[in-house]
């Protein structure tokens, strides 16, 4: 049997998240997402050594950084995220212990976006695609904005 090079389910690029408390990254991503838990390891305390969620059709992978790790070191990560309910998401995600950085509203370019933090401070811009339109329509309605 060949070893598939991108595991199933997977996509070219994954995001990975570092986190103080990967514990509760995964319990928010269920919670505001309905992500799925496809894997997670615990070393014999209960910390996450490594897991792999599902969020709609994608996967994120989470470890859990060292305790002695200092601040300015974490990484912070910012994902766009389709979505078929932009308002009921983002307000799902609120109600999971995320905190606002945009309401949703209807963009220029065709999208409805909102967005928020998760508690270990990555930023979620979450969409839904209303409408689709040229590079040149765009163009036009960006420069109606200045």
């Amino acid at each position: 049997m060949t070893v598939r090079t991108i595991p199933e389910g997977y996509h070219t690029i994954t995001p990975y998240f570092s986190v103080r408390d990967a514990s509760s990254l995964i319990e928010f991503l269920k919670q505001a997402f309905d992500a799925k838990e496809t894997e997670v390891l615990r070393t014999p305390d209960g910390t996450v050594m490594h897991a792999a969620m599902r969020v709609g059709d994608s996967m994120v992978m989470i470890g859990q950084v060292p305790k002695d790790t200092e601040e300015e070191k974490l990484l912070r990560a910012m994902l766009y995220m389709y979505v078929n309910d932009v308002d009921a998401v983002y307000k799902k995600g609120i109600q999971a212990g995320g905190k606002s950085i945009m309401e949703p509203v209807d963009q220029f370019y065709g999208d409805r976006s909102g967005a928020l933090e998760d508690p270990a401070g990555n930023q979620w811009w979450i969409a839904t695609h209303k409408e689709d339109m040229s590079s040149e329509e765009m163009v036009r309605r960006a420069s109606q904005r200045e």
